[in-house]
């Protein structure tokens, strides 16, 4: 596989937009809900997925060590001023990523961890943890009685029907 780091950039602002769009849902009065005590609220997931993105990747893309300390409210608090977070530790995120060169995109870097593993490959686990925590969102939202729009337009009910049979 040849690492392609636009395309990599181009599919993680499309990961980052789906999992606003359901950000955008949680109710203001829900954002610190969780459905324990001690369990990530609504907002500890998507400031958690900000810190991750911005103070774990791209500090280790960059050859530093990770700087994730917290998700608390500390970072940011109410609806308003969690989805800014967001969005601005994205954008430092991916400012940083774009500033791979092609040899470091493809090169090695070290996972908190302790792993070693090819650039590309280490922010492909960054996907995989932003759909996992999406995953969670959505499931939060429906135990609140949040209705959720289907993540790529069509209901599981919808690909059923039009399956041929």
């Amino acid at each position: 596989m040849t690492p392609d780091l636009d395309a990599f950039l181009d599919y993680l602002e499309r990961v980052h937009a789906r999992t606003r769009r359901i950000a955008l849902l949680i109710p203001d009065d829900h954002l610190e809900w969780s459905v324990r005590p001690g369990a990530m609220t609504l907002g500890d997931l998507v400031r958690h997925l900000a810190v991750t993105e911005r103070l774990m990747w791209a500090e280790t893309v960059s050859g530093r060590p990770s700087r994730y300390a917290s998700h608390g409210c500390e970072l940011a608090d109410g609806k308003a001023a969690v989805l800014d977070f967001y969005d601005r530790q994205h954008a430092e995120a991916v400012a940083i990523f774009r500033a791979l060169s092609p040899q470091a995109f493809a090169g090695p870097c070290l996972t908190p961890a302790g792993a070693s593993m090819p650039v590309w490959k280490w922010l492909r686990a960054l996907l995989e943890h932003e759909a996992h925590h999406r995953g969670q969102l959505y499931l939060l939202l429906s135990l609140i009685g949040v209705p959720t729009p289907p993540l790529f337009g069509l209901t599981s009910e919808d690909v059923r029907s039009r399956a041929a049979h």
